[in-house]
């Protein structure tokens, strides 16, 4: 188990529940548009936000946003030591930083006292495209090795100032050097770890590449918090966030659809009918599993684990519990039975 840190006063690590985090991508030092994004993604079920920081101007905003928000605020600064002072001095809640690349020992020194001062923890971020050329050239490119020995590096610049409230992300826009990081450092280390696959795209795949990279090393027991990054409204991110938490089985909010692939036993419109119980269970915050199956054969077997569902047939179907007939039904009422038997959950 890796060891906890308190960002804002919300746990990473140490068994606390996987936290999602995204980035607004308004000029930071536009505070009515950048509040008015971050509580956007507030309502959306986002838990950490961070923000760029890339001038003194963006660093005078921090109180500003920090003050009109409700959720832990991260500051994303690179090579400047100068703004990681200030936005700690404003009151972030955390500091994105890669001491490695803030200049001598001073100011590292500088950072990391600053930061222990107020209990503000650091996250080193680790990046498959400004990785470090001399480790480069020694791995002969973007390696899982490569990217481990980087973050081991930027680490031991705070440890020797006896700073230990870290935080690692080791992102690549490559999956399986992205996933190979993580489990390479999971093995050496027990720094909470901020998972990513960086660059994915737009929604469909990097929905795909962060569900595999994300999903998976959440699935194997590594990860304490995560973004999915995404070329999209960050809104996005953070839903597609929930949807991976909840495909690797670690967290249990609203209602799960299950629908079958239909096959040449389907005699209805089975798509249609999966698409619109998808639709009406938006509104529905139980945590159940729905059943959507085209067969009335074998259609509530195969989904006996679901709560409820409908099996369709030709012009009607079977609606059932936990894989028992509750009754037939004509198909055009289908529906709206099903949901009258989700109201008695």
């Amino acid at each position: 188990m890796t060891r906890q840190i308190l960002v804002g006063g919300v746990p990473v690590g140490g068994g606390a529940p996987v936290t999602i985090q995204s980035m607004t991508n308004t000029p930071t030092d536009d505070v009515t548009a950048t509040v008015a994004q971050i509580r956007r993604l507030e309502t959306a079920g986002c838990q950490i936000i961070r923000v760029a920081v890339p001038d003194m101007a963006a660093a005078k905003a921090v109180g500003a946003i920090k003050a009109q928000i409700h959720i832990p605020l991260v500051v994303d600064i690179h090579f400047d030591y100068k703004l990681a002072l200030a936005c700690v001095e404003a009151g972030c809640d955390a500091v994105r930083i890669n001491p490695g690349n803030i200049g001598g020992a001073d100011r590292v020194k500088a950072v990391a006292e600053a930061c222990k001062a107020k209990k503000i923890p650091i996250r080193i971020g680790v990046n498959g495209g400004s990785l470090e050329k001399p480790l480069m050239a020694k791995y002969g490119g973007v390696t899982p090795e490569a990217l481990v020995e980087s973050a081991f590096g930027h680490i031991a610049l705070l440890e020797q100032y006896d700073f230990h409230d870290i935080c690692v992300s080791l992102k690549s826009s490559s999956v399986p050097v992205t996933m190979a990081a993580y489990r390479l450092m999971s093995e050496q280390s027990d720094y909470p770890l901020h998972l990513g696959v960086t660059e994915t795209g737009t929604i469909r795949m990097g929905t795909l590449k962060s569900a595999i990279g994300i999903g998976g090393l959440l699935a194997l027991g590594i990860g304490d918090t995560m973004r999915v990054s995404l070329s999209a409204d960050p809104v996005e991110e953070v839903l597609a966030a929930r949807d991976i938490l909840k495909a690797a089985g670690l967290r249990r909010e609203g209602a799960d659809l299950i629908s079958c692939p239909t096959c040449g036993r389907t005699r209805i419109d089975l798509i249609a009918l999966a698409n619109e119980v998808e639709e009406r269970l938006k509104a529905v915050d139980k945590p159940i599993t729905v059943a959507v199956m085209g067969c009335v054969v074998n259609g509530p077997g195969e989904a006996a684990a679901a709560d409820v569902g409908i099996a369709g047939g030709n012009g009607e179907g079977l609606l059932f519990r936990k894989g028992e007939i509750v009754k037939k039904v004509p198909q055009d009422q289908l529906v709206d039975e099903l949901f009258a038997l989700v109201d008695q959950l």
